[in-house]
């Protein structure tokens, strides 16, 4: 299936790992151009590098930025501006999860994860927006977590700042239509850095990666016993911000293997 993304221009927040690289090289292997961004300069460089290789330096450009600084995030649209002509589709990717529960989250990690989640969505959408007007065919895309809708009591700031966060993308939908569509993913576990450090510090080091990673799917229930991969997202996303999905806005796609408990 021709998604269209051919010569069209990608923004990526969040792309030097994870769901965010495997949807840069998603949209590339897929013809687009693809601006992306992160806050660490040393491993962007090699990133961009790897990229540029395997598909061209005229297709990529990276800018070490923290999406939490307008000014800096505002600096990087221009180039994209200067160096593609403009932007097609925004993925706002960039983002964490905070382990907590209500009665260990004190106000200061309260207003860092509500500005970091809230922000990094904000920032981008402004600096982008009026490209993304004038495209013809804009197409925003958050990646949001399944907690958006499913709150973990481990998780209860990420959870109600994700909830937020999905709320805020409903109402974008509808004002930033017809000229731009904004859709989003709830992801549940999906294999990254982050679970790859948990599976070092195991408690049972002859356990294997295969077994541990099987035994955490049996313990969350998960219906397709394993956890995602970065690239079964990435698919997703490149679909939604594609001219394929021309009729499709204000939409939530759970990617989770099944774990939700919502009808």
């Amino acid at each position: 299936m021709d998604l269209g993304l051919k010569d069209r221009t990608i923004v990526v927040t969040g792309g030097t790992s994870g769901i965010g690289l495997a949807s840069v090289r998603v949209f590339l292997e897929d013809g687009a151009r693809v601006a992306l961004c992160a806050r660490g300069a040393e491993r962007l460089d090699s990133v961009v590098a790897n990229l540029s290789r395997d598909f061209g330096p005229d297709r990529v450009l990276g800018r070490a930025v923290s999406v939490l600084d307008a000014a800096a995030v505002s600096g990087f649209a221009d180039e994209v501006r200067q160096t593609f002509g403009g932007c097609d589709a925004l993925v706002t990717n960039a983002g964490q999860g905070r382990v907590s529960t209500y009665a260990d989250t004190s106000d200061a990690d309260w207003r860092e994860e509500l500005e970091l989640k809230f922000f990094s969505q904000l920032h981008p959408i402004r600096a982008f927006e009026t490209m993304l007007r004038q495209s013809g065919s804009g197409a925003i895309v958050a990646v949001n977590s399944l907690l958006a809708l499913q709150p973990e009591p481990h998780m209860v700031c990420t959870s109600a700042a994700r909830a937020g966060v999905q709320n805020l993308l409903k109402s974008l939908a509808t004002e930033l239509a017809p000229q731009i569509r904004v859709n989003s993913i709830l992801l549940g576990l999906v294999d990254s850095a982050q679970w790859q450090r948990r599976f070092e510090a195991r408690e049972n080091k002859g356990q294997s990666r295969e077994e541990w990673f099987a035994a955490l799917a049996s313990a969350k229930a998960i219906p397709l016993g394993r956890l995602g991969q970065p690239q079964e997202p990435a698919r997703a996303i490149a679909f939604l911000a594609s001219p394929a999905a021309s009729y499709i806005t204000g939409a939530k796609l759970e990617i989770s293997g099944g774990v939700s408990r919502f009808a």
